[in-house]
């Protein structure tokens, strides 16, 4: 993948490429990184610490990694389409059977991101979950010994 702080290549060609090869290569990051939210869930059921560590890096590299095809995907969206352009606009320019395709593609690729948010909140509520267990554990709670 291109730097995303680079200028958006010359050509409106290559920016399209680039562009639609983008999506494709988050739709995989996507689907890769719902398998690693499955995992970290599993991982906090059994309470295996070094386990969520692991895929916690994971997780940080995938999202750093999408995020800088968004940031690259807004430039060549603009790029092809003046300052205020979008994916809409950038997918108007293709021919109809790849403008077709490629609104699916984005499509899918919104539903992969809605359920990977979906994942990752059911995973942080968990691990929210039992942190306050742990701290009950550990402390008490603060009502035990009070007086009625």
């Amino acid at each position: 993948m291109s730097n995303p702080a680079s200028p958006p290549p010359v050509s409106r060609q290559e920016a399209m490429r680039i562009l639609l090869a983008g999506i494709g290569a988050d739709m995989q990051a996507y689907a890769g990184l719902a398998a690693l939210l499955e995992e970290q869930f599993d991982a906090a059921l059994r309470h295996q610490g070094p386990r969520l560590g692991d895929i916690a890096e994971k997780i940080t590299g995938m999202v750093a990694e999408a995020d800088a095809r968004r940031i690259q995907r807004v430039a060549l969206a603009q790029h092809l389409n003046g300052a205020n352009g979008t994916m809409a606009q950038a997918f108007a320019l293709l021919k109809p059977a790849a403008r077709e395709k490629m609104e699916a593609d984005w499509l899918a690729l919104e539903a992969l991101v809605i359920e990977c948010k979906r994942l990752s909140k059911r995973n942080a509520d968990l691990l929210v979950e039992q942190h306050g267990i742990m701290q009950r554990v550990l402390h008490g709670e603060e009502h035990t010994y009070e007086p009625i």
